[in-house]
């Protein structure tokens, strides 16, 4: 059978990774719900860590000579204090004050905008009008969904203030995505992203320390420890895994518009399962931001596939939530 068919597809591959990442946002809402916003944070990342250091010693490729693997270990630690400690701490932030509703579409719908936009004004990349009115119709939309925030019935100061620790998220991972290449160089990306979690989750530790005596551990219900649980494996090793061997086979161009799977999957969960809603405003703002990352990931043309499989780049990190 083709790879290209049945549960070995790249597309099913990716298709699982987009589901499990966008459920990921309403889940984590559920957790934070129940726990300090810190805690949960130390418990789905110190999980993930603990997740992916048995995914590399399963699937992770032979460790590089001691000199380079110990240089590309310290190099994927600093990226997580950015990528891992400091998005996630913004996240779950927010999510003590705003619904998953707005992480899950400002935080992976506004990241490729604001990737885009430093790379057109750093010079790094031409700017094309599919480009430029993909990032007009972008920041145009994250306007109007930042106002009907404060401003709806739907909304309020807090959910407002929530939004913008969402967006300093999306800043995060914007950077993240930026300086991944030259800060995993010559590194597994599997095992990159698990030296970067590991780092991040020791630092979400220091800033959970407090309080973690908060918590009555004897009284948490088994429901939160199984969402915990998923948290751990599905959207942080499951998915990274698929991810990588998807991205492979279809290219990174043509993964990367699947994660605008995302925001749909989280809003699917995040009324189904939390009742949330937008009020008019922000579901037409969060729609013309949608349109707006499309155009300008896509610069008005569908990405073709490569003729052949190749196994991502050392050092190349794709998008991922």
């Amino acid at each position: 059978m083709s790879e290209d068919k049945g549960w070995k597809s790249p597309y099913l591959l990716l298709t699982v990774t987009m589901l499990l990442w966008g459920s990921a946002f309403s889940s984590s809402k559920s957790v934070v719900a129940q726990l300090p916003h810190t805690v949960a944070a130390l418990l789905r990342f110190g999980g993930g860590a603990i997740a992916l250091l048995a995914a590399v010693a399963v699937f992770g490729k032979p460790a590089a000579a001691p000199a380079s693997a110990r240089g590309g270990g310290r190099r994927a630690a600093l990226a997580g204090v950015l990528g891992v400690f400091a998005y996630n701490g913004f996240f779950f932030w927010g999510l003590s004050l705003a619904p998953s509703l707005d992480a899950g579409i400002v935080i992976p719908v506004l990241s490729p905008v604001l990737t885009s936009a430093f790379l057109l004004v750093t010079g790094r990349e031409r700017a094309s009008g599919g480009r430029l009115a993909g990032l007009a119709l972008g920041l145009a939309g994250a306007v109007v969904f930042f106002f009907g925030a404060g401003g709806s019935a739907h909304g309020g100061t807090t959910r407002l203030s929530g939004d913008l620790l969402y967006l300093l998220s999306a800043v995060c991972w914007a950077a993240y995505t930026l300086i991944g290449p030259r800060v995993l160089a010559g590194t597994d990306p599997l095992r990159a992203t698990t030296y970067a979690t590991c780092a991040g989750a020791v630092l979400l530790g220091v800033l959970a320390a407090p309080d973690l005596g908060e918590v009555h551990w004897d009284g948490l219900p088994a429901g939160l420890w199984l969402n915990v649980v998923f948290l751990a494996i599905g959207p942080a090793a499951v998915a990274n895994l698929l991810y990588y061997r998807g991205v492979g086979t279809v290219g990174p161009a043509s993964a990367s518009l699947m994660m605008f799977m995302v925001p749909v999957v989280n809003t699917v969960c995040a009324m189904a399962f939390l009742d949330e809603s937008f009020g008019g405003l922000q579901a037409l703002g969060a729609l013309v931001l949608l349109s707006g990352a499309v155009l300008a990931v896509t610069r008005g043309r569908v990405p073709a596939r490569p003729r052949a499989r190749t196994a991502p780049t050392a050092g190349k990190k794709p998008s991922e939530l």
